[in-house]
């Protein structure tokens, strides 16, 4: 195991990560399950605060820091297709090398719209895909997992083995463990229909209901992403997917997005899945240093988007995300796993690059008309957040097997769910 410290060759490429820059005391980078064992005995018995990055994005801000250690698992990104629909990923793999390693299989996995995201954040966490709707949730496609668990152990999880522990990870992942490697049933989906369209409504709220009922009343194959820029005059851009490759039952759907009062110019192509996760490869130097805040909503009614309408003119917001969920991920039983939110339709994003009070000011305008929460897009780790992520009996569950695997709340780092910290807050 290479560890790697402030002055040594290559720290300045592993310090940083896309969100937030840091200056590690050391990074530790593991190659095995045994060496993650070793490195988290070494962070232990430092006793200093320590961070766990799977090697990409790191968009919460939480995968460096300043003085402590960092366990990088990046050198654990085998991409292993295992015959049939079944496939072993390792945590410090990149979605866009997942997508191309199984294209040729015909194989795909849901997982988000960057192709540079570590696959281990993303899949202990949950996972709102491009192919969301039609194949639920990154975690609703696992079916097992290796996890190093804070006594030191490694261990197999899956439905019939520390069931209890497979459950918790599918949500909570970050607070029982390290994952060393994840084993997924992918789709047998190689190409899809993708649509890029440009909007520019001259009525903003009037544009989100009919977004919403649009994607609402959408196919099970069609998942839609929109992005809507910041300032007074209204402007975004959507990306909508159509999972396979039959353009006969695509075509309407899309067209269904494309009579949208305000369309400016569109682009539809029959691609690789492996090609829709925008991926750059490119080093993570703590360049987008934004702010986020996030939450979830069944609809987009008159009164949220009038809402998002009014955020999106005030002062310190820059962006707003409008993720599809719902169809396949609402097929769940939302005791099924840790990630409980099985109702919603919608993720909602506030983007600011300066963030501050103004932001978090005009966030307040929304935040009462969320419904629940996706940790992955927040970057304010108030304790109050973790009861906005876990509905009561979910936390309550958690906690219970926080005390039971992680006694000492050895992984704090990530939106702790221990009854310590409910007492601190």
């Amino acid at each position: 195991m290479d560890i790697v410290r402030p002055g040594d060759t290559g720290y300045a490429a592993l310090q940083h990560v896309y969100s937030s820059t840091g200056r590690p005391g050391s990074i530790l980078l593991p190659r095995t399950t045994t060496e993650v064992a070793e490195a988290l005995a070494i962070v232990r018995a430092s006793g200093r605060p320590f961070a766990v990055r799977s090697g990409g994005h790191g968009i919460s801000s939480i995968a460096t820091n300043t003085g402590g250690d960092v366990i990088d698992l990046r050198a654990l990104a085998s991409v292993e297709p295992r015959g049939g629909r079944s496939v072993r990923v390792g945590p410090g793999a990149r979605w866009g090398a997942v997508a191309w390693a199984l294209a040729p299989h015909g194989l795909a996995i849901s997982s988000g719209d960057s192709g540079d995201v570590g696959v281990g954040g993303l899949a202990t966490t949950g996972g709102i895909g491009l192919m969301g709707r039609a194949h639920g949730l990154t975690i609703d496609r696992l079916r097992g997992a290796e996890i190093v668990t804070a006594d030191g152990t490694a261990r197999r999880v899956s439905g019939d083995e520390e069931p209890d522990l497979f459950w918790a990870i599918r949500g909570a992942g970050a607070n029982f463990g390290i994952v060393t490697a994840f084993d997924f049933e992918a789709s047998e989906t190689a190409d899809v229909v993708q649509t890029t369209a440009v909007y520019q409504p001259i009525d903003l709220a009037a544009f989100l209901q009919a977004w919403g009922r649009t994607v609402e009343t959408a196919a099970r194959p069609v998942s839609a992403f929109l992005y809507l820029g910041a300032g007074p005059t209204p402007f975004a851009q959507a990306t909508i997917v159509y999972a396979g490759d039959d353009l006969e039952a695509a075509a309407p759907e899309i067209e269904r997005f494309l009579r949208i009062p305000g369309l400016a110019g569109q682009r539809a192509a029959v691609t690789p899945y492996a090609a829709v996760p925008l991926t750059s490869g490119a080093p993570h130097t703590g360049q987008q240093r934004a702010a986020t805040h996030t939450g979830l909503a069944v609809h987009l009614d008159q009164d949220l988007s009038d809402r998002i309408a009014v955020l999106l003119r005030s002062a310190g917001v820059d962006m707003v995300q409008i993720r599809s969920v719902g169809g396949a991920i609402n097929d769940v039983d939302p005791a099924a796993t840790a990630y409980a939110h099985r109702h919603q339709n919608f993720s909602v994003t506030a983007v600011s690059v300066r963030g501050g009070d103004a932001f978090h000011d005009a966030w307040e305008s929304v935040h009462p008309r969320m419904d629940g929460m996706y940790l992955s897009f927040e970057t304010d780790h108030a304790p109050s957040a973790v009861a906005e992520a876990f509905p009561p009996a979910t936390l309550a569950r958690l906690r219970d097997l926080k005390a039971r695997w992680d006694p000492d709340d050895l992984f704090d780092q990530n939106f702790d769910v221990s009854r310590t910290s409910a007492e601190l807050s």
